[in-house]
Formats: structure tokens, C-alpha cells, sequence
């Protein structure tokens, strides 16, 4: 008798487990796939816009070609010849090129090169990209915690490094091993906090040693290469490239439920959905407050 109840309780359980399987309640997970819901989740699916497309259209990778420099590279690598120069142009026109070819006939003719950058991440990044172009061997780099193959022809390293091997040279008499250096992010002279290692780095760096400053940001390049002149008694001149930059910027705005949103019209203003959301949620912050 009590095997008999202990069975009958268990199909009964066994029958109420089952009606909650198929009677799914207010809320259950189960509903989302019944065809009303279904059709409303589809009503929700954003549907590209116009804005959205023109900001879409045309991104992908563009058909090879043979590279052909541009006149600013050219001029700047002329004029290292003889001078310091300075060059500003819009990122992505190919400032590093000049670098590169500066620094490859360096090489070639058995001469050493520094090349600068303000972050240790860019300054990775740097060496890297040269130690594929050139070989290993060629390469070292000097960060505040990296140091691989001091000795070679060509160090990447951040600008505190290279300013402080000039102090180094200073105090012991010694000069600088390097033929050229290369000053990348150069605008980084007018940061309060960092400036004066970019003032100091071109101070000291010997007349001898040629310089190449690397900015997308200056303004007053005519300026900026005067004091360089003024300072180093060797003339600095400027090469600029002019014109937009090259691979234009497309910003877009991503929501919550993954909508991708333009952030200007094709007017240029502010896209109306995101200053929207953006007075909501200021509102609610107040709320909060």
C-alpha cells in the first residue's frame, strides 16, 4: 500500500511538472516564442537609414595599387639633406613614410637613427613595424620597462628615454651614437605637464645630429620652426601637407539594443535621436541628485 501511494504521488507530480512545461506562465521565457511576440521582437528590428548608409557606404578594402609618394614626402626627405625639418600633415597621409626612407638609407650607409614616440604603447608598436621592415638585428628598443638590443643602429624608445640619455651624455662627456632623430607626436611640446621633455630633447640634441618632427597638430609650424632654429643654430624648415586627411573619419553613436547611430547628418549637426537621449538621461541624473 504505501509503494502504491509513493506511486501515485510521483505520477502526479510527474503530470503537474508536465502541464508547467506546457502552460507557460505570464512572463516565462517560453512566451518570446510564440508567433505574436515573434512578430512584434520583428516589428522592433531596426531598419537601416539613409544617414545610416551614407555613413556605411564605401568602407571596405580598397583595390591594390602601386604606392606612388606624394609631393610632401618627397620635399621632406629632400630637405633632410641638408636642415632640419619639421612636417605637418593630417594623420594618415604618411608622415612615418618620411621616417622610414630617411631611416633606410641611414642603415645603408652603416648610420644610426632614434626614433621617439610619447607612449610606450605607440613606441611598441614602432618597433615592431621596423623591426619587419628592416630585421631584428637592426632594431632595439628603450621603454622604462623594455630594453632589447641597445646596440643597434636604429633604437625606438620613448622621448623621456631619449631626453635622458642626453643628460647621460652630458654628465660623462660622451656623445650621442645617432645621425638622425625622428621627434614623433611633436605637438606633445605644448603639454603642460610633459612639454619641457620635448623643449629639452631639442636643446641638447647636438647641432650635428639631424632632426624630424612628426605632427598632425601644429599650428603654428612657421613659429615652432623658427625657436627650433633659433636654439639649435641649424635651420629648421616646414613641410606641409594640405587638404583634409586622406582616409576621412566617420563617427557613429552605438545604442544599447546595438542600433548604430551617425552622429552628424549630412548637414553636419548633431544627430536629434542622440541629443535626445543624451537631455533624458541628464534629466535623470538631476533626479538622482
Amino acid at each position: 500500500m504505501p509503494l502504491q501511494t509513493q506511486r501515485y504521488k510521483s505520477r502526479g507530480n510527474m503530470r503537474r511538472r508536465d502541464n508547467r512545461r506546457t502552460t507557460p506562465r505570464r512572463g516565462h521565457p517560453e512566451r518570446a516564442s510564440s508567433p505574436e511576440v515573434g512578430a512584434r521582437n520583428q516589428a522592433r528590428t531596426p531598419v537601416q537609414s539613409g544617414d545610416l548608409k551614407r555613413l556605411l557606404e564605401g568602407i571596405g578594402t580598397p583595390a591594390p595599387a602601386a604606392f606612388k609618394p606624394d609631393e610632401f614626402q618627397l620635399e621632406a626627405l629632400a630637405a633632410l639633406e641638408f636642415e632640419d625639418v619639421l612636417v605637418t600633415a593630417p594623420t594618415g597621409s604618411g608622415k612615418t613614410w618620411i621616417a622610414r626612407e630617411e631611416i633606410r638609407r641611414l642603415l645603408e650607409a652603416r648610420r644610426r637613427a632614434w626614433y621617439t614616440t610619447p607612449l610606450k604603447a605607440l613606441t611598441n608598436s614602432k618597433y615592431q613595424e621596423f623591426t619587419s621592415e628592416f630585421g631584428a638585428n637592426q632594431v632595439g628598443i628603450l621603454t622604462g620597462d623594455r630594453k632589447e638590443n641597445t646596440d643597434a643602429p636604429l633604437i625606438v624608445g620613448t622621448t623621456e628615454i631619449y631626453r635622458n640619455q642626453l643628460f647621460d651624455s652630458l654628465r660623462g662627456g660622451s656623445e650621442v651614437n645617432a645621425d638622425l632623430v625622428v621627434l614623433d607626436e611633436a605637438h606633445y611640446l605644448a603639454d603642460e605637464d610633459r612639454g619641457h621633455v620635448w623643449e629639452e630633447a631639442i636643446i641638447l640634441t647636438p647641432p650635428r645630429i639631424r632632426l624630424l618632427l612628426l605632427s598632425a597638430t601644429i599650428g603654428n609650424a612657421d613659429d615652432f620652426a623658427a625657436w627650433i632654429s633659433e636654439v639649435r643654430g641649424v635651420h629648421c624648415g616646414v613641410v606641409t601637407r594640405p587638404g583634409a586627411r586622406p582616409v576621412p573619419l566617420r563617427a557613429a553613436f552605438l545604442l544599447p539594443d546595438k542600433r548604430l547611430l551617425p552622429l552628424l547628418d549630412e548637414k553636419g549637426r548633431s544627430n536629434p535621436e542622440i541629443a535626445s537621449m543624451a537631455e533624458r538621461s541628464e534629466r535623470g541624473s538631476r533626479r538622482n541628485w
